[in-house]
């Protein structure tokens, strides 16, 4: 599998902070989706590919956690501090789709095809990934195939996967060039045959890239931090974060990225680490561990999920809180603290159960 990407899919990288919501999507063509319908039944071989792939993943989540997965391998965060995927190389970005088949492959186990890249439900079928919809570069090999299409922007945290047969009516050449004046020999999918493409799942959310969609200003803040120490300046980062990013899923993603270290959980953990720096200012760093997560939920913040942070700053609950929801820690009721309250030291949270790295 080739063509990892041919620019930005919605162009978002032009200021968006994550805040803005996607525009309503456009009026139902239901004659096109009717037609559609008959074409998919019509292709018995389409349908058995499917069928298999919706049995595999319903919800479509092992295909989002791949695809947030593929993007953040290329950025490789912790080696190179990169967080937008402008940043790439064009040979990185060209690599996208290889890793997208192979990750795939390896999660769903497909068996290897012996013309096209693999072998589901008994059929060949070729990958193809773009970043952008319908930008999929469809080699000759594969036409009259079964064509298992992917696009993902990270700008616009979406991403789509779907199925539809190559016929050679519904594609037009390249009509690229290479120097020498030989033509690619690829194809697109026509303009007007958009609809042809059955959407296992379409505009789909996929886990958003904290660093991209903060804001300008924010994101600023965190990179420059501790600039002038050296020695210190992974963990100045994963503080201010904390400190500037709260209540708010952040992954270990993110941490790694910022800290580049191997160790980079060091920069989060109590003993040195962001957790105890932070309890001065009251701000608490919630894991994904059950004990973290039940307190995220009675404060009524956002619960860490698996891999994920969420900061708060908290202040002890006085009667001016009213009916603020409250958490018991340490003998003490804790609310999520506003702009009135006074910084104070946070209480340290409890242990996991579990062992845990964090």
């Amino acid at each position: 599998m080739d063509e990892g990407t041919l620019g930005t899919g919605l162009q978002m990288g032009t200021g968006m902070t994550g805040d803005e919501t996607l525009p309503d999507p456009l009026p139902m063509d239901w004659t096109a989706l009717s037609n559609m319908a008959a074409s998919v039944a019509d292709d018995p071989e389409l349908m058995a590919v499917r069928d298999h792939l919706s049995a595999l993943d319903p919800q479509g989540d092992q295909f989002a956690r791949i695809l947030r997965e593929t993007i953040d391998q290329l950025l490789d965060g912790e080696n190179t501090g990169r967080y937008d995927w402008n940043d790439l190389h064009k040979t990185e970005k060209t690599h996208a789709g290889t890793l997208v088949e192979i990750n795939l492959q390896r999660e769903f186990q497909f068996e290897d095809g012996q013309d096209l890249d693999y072998r589901i439900a008994g059929y060949e079928v070729d990958c193809k990934y773009s970043q952008k919809p319908y930008g999929w570069m469809i080699p000759p090999e594969a036409l009259d195939e079964i064509c298992l299409v992917v696009w993902a922007d990270d700008y616009a945290s979406r991403w789509s996967a779907g199925l539809f047969r190559a016929n050679r009516e519904k594609l037009t050449t390249s009509g690229t060039k290479t120097k020498k004046g030989n033509r690619d020999g690829k194809f697109q999918l026509t303009k007007q045959l958009h609809r042809s493409v059955y959407w296992l799942w379409e505009n789909a959310p996929l886990k958003e890239n904290l660093l991209l969609h903060i804001s300008p200003e924010t994101r600023q803040q965190i990179l420059h931090a501790g600039a002038h120490s050296l020695r210190q300046s992974g963990a100045a980062r994963v503080r201010e974060l904390f400190r500037r990013v709260q209540q708010r899923p952040i992954t270990r993603t993110v941490v790694r990225t910022l800290a580049q270290q191997k160790d980079y959980m060091k920069r989060v953990r109590y003993n040195g680490g962001a957790r105890t720096s932070l309890r001065d200012e009251g701000i608490v760093i919630l894991g994904d561990y059950s004990v973290h997560q039940n307190i995220a939920r009675q404060l009524q913040i956002p619960i860490p999920q698996e891999g994920e942070f969420v900061s708060a700053r908290l202040a002890s609950r006085r009667q001016e809180h009213g009916n603020k929801p409250t958490i018991r820690i340490g003998g003490v009721d804790w609310v999520i603290a506003d702009e009135h309250d006074h910084a104070e030291t946070a209480p340290r949270l409890p242990e996991p159960r579990r062992a845990s790295a964090d």
